[in-house]
């Protein structure tokens, strides 16, 4: 039926994020309404951008939130799901697909969700990615054992980031783990560990066409920093030879997986063994560890609010990107031993934002010269280690 009502969003996510997103909805005249976890009842949402708010209890079978939805849409006409977490990508997915909501399917989804999809996906569309198995058919296991030299990692098929990932020295290593996992072996795949420096590419995608992406390198791969470490990530020397290719590669990897519309944070290694970048994972979904607002710092482009002007817009044409900066930013993260760490010592003019985090230490920084910001940082990272680095047990599932 016609109608010139605003849109609906709901907006579904399990942690505390994407409040940008829902301010953007709410900015341009839409209803804005809010599905998370019982436990983030008292989290800092953006109240006054928010029609309703319904919370879940923990553990709750995606068969029964689909039935709480289908009651909710009784009286809501939803115009658009909108899954804020890689973890809540499934429901989002499962409900647009019950509901018949435009947006990402179950089978689109999995690329970006499933590890061994993504891989299978890319590889079949000529993406450079590690060699790998999936963890099915024993025989195929031994022998790819066999002849692909380690060592290897072991990894989850549908977990985010370094969570869940083992390091495989030699074969006797892996049967015993297989035995631990069980019948949730499938689950998993196993990879060549590529020694490299790892890099991520966040995209704005608009009908099928990446129209932003900003690159930008690690100072240590996730695994590492997972194992203890501190975490920085900084901008790229752009149009250099690995912006240039990682452009590419990004682009090629995102029409290979099929996003329609939305944001992207993908990884890739360049390996130091041939100097060539491989495809590590994707997610669609705007990057953690306060990339977003690195990118922001760097290029003026908030990829929760420009993800929002997407959905909003949805296939009619009228999004546009805004003017783009290119400056150059970076961040530094760690784990503090202390409740409230004082950073004040840390007063170079490139600090933009000091981030107020509980038991974490944490700096934003730009600058207009590509060399400044990976100086800062190295010379920022040592002095963390020594001031403030505290360390807990690499997760095996992840936390609010």
């Amino acid at each position: 039926m016609p109608d010139a009502r605003p849109l609906t969003f709901l907006c579904i996510t399990t942690y505390e994020k994407g409040q940008e997103f829902m301010r953007q909805c709410k900015r341009q005249g839409c209803r804005v309404l809010l599905l998370t976890a019982e436990k983030l009842r008292n989290a800092d949402w953006p109240r006054e951008s928010l029609d309703e708010t319904y919370y879940l209890p923990d553990e709750i079978p995606l068969d029964d939130i689909v039935k709480a939805v289908t009651h909710l849409a009784r009286n809501e006409k939803l115009d658009r799901i909108v899954a804020l977490d890689e973890f809540d990508m499934e429901t989002a997915a499962t409900l647009r697909e019950h509901l018949r909501i435009p947006g990402m399917g179950l089978t689109t989804m999995r690329y970006f969700r499933d590890k061994l999809a993504m891989r299978m996906r890319a590889l079949d569309r000529h993406v450079r990615v590690p060699d790998f198995v999936p963890v099915v058919n024993h025989a195929d296991v031994r022998y790819y054992l066999g002849h692909v030299p380690g060592p290897w990692v072991l990894k989850p098929r549908q977990e985010a980031s370094a969570i869940g990932i083992k390091k495989i020295n030699v074969a006797d290593e892996l049967w015993p783990l297989l035995d631990q996992l069980g019948d949730k072996q499938s689950a998993h795949l196993l990879e060549k560990f590529v020694p490299g420096d790892v890099y991520h590419v966040d995209s704005v995608v608009s009908e099928n066409e990446v129209v932003f992406a900003n690159a930008s390198k690690y100072g240590k791969p996730p695994l590492n920093v997972a194992h203890g470490g501190v975490f920085t990530t900084f901008t790229v020397p752009r149009a250099g030879e690995d912006d240039t290719a990682l452009r590419s590669m990004n682009r090629d990897l995102i029409g290979a997986l099929g996003l329609l519309r939305g944001v992207a944070h993908a990884e890739f290694i360049r390996a130091h063994a041939d100097g060539y970048f491989y495809f590590l994972e994707c997610a669609a979904r705007v990057g953690g560890a306060y990339i977003n607002e690195m990118v922001e710092a760097a290029t003026g482009i908030n990829l929760w609010r420009e993800w929002a002007r997407i959905e909003v817009a949805g296939g009619d044409g009228s999004y546009k990107l805004p003017a783009i900066r290119e400056d150059y930013a970076g961040v530094i993260l760690s784990l503090a031993k202390q409740d409230d760490p004082d950073t004040s010592a840390y007063n170079d003019p490139e600090i933009l934002y000091r981030i107020k985090k509980h038991h974490h230490a944490g700096l934003i920084l730009k600058s207009s010269d590509p060399q400044r910001i990976p100086a800062l940082l190295e010379n920022y990272a040592q002095r963390f280690a020594q001031e403030f680095l505290a360390v807990e047990p690499p997760r095996d599932k992840p936390t609010a």
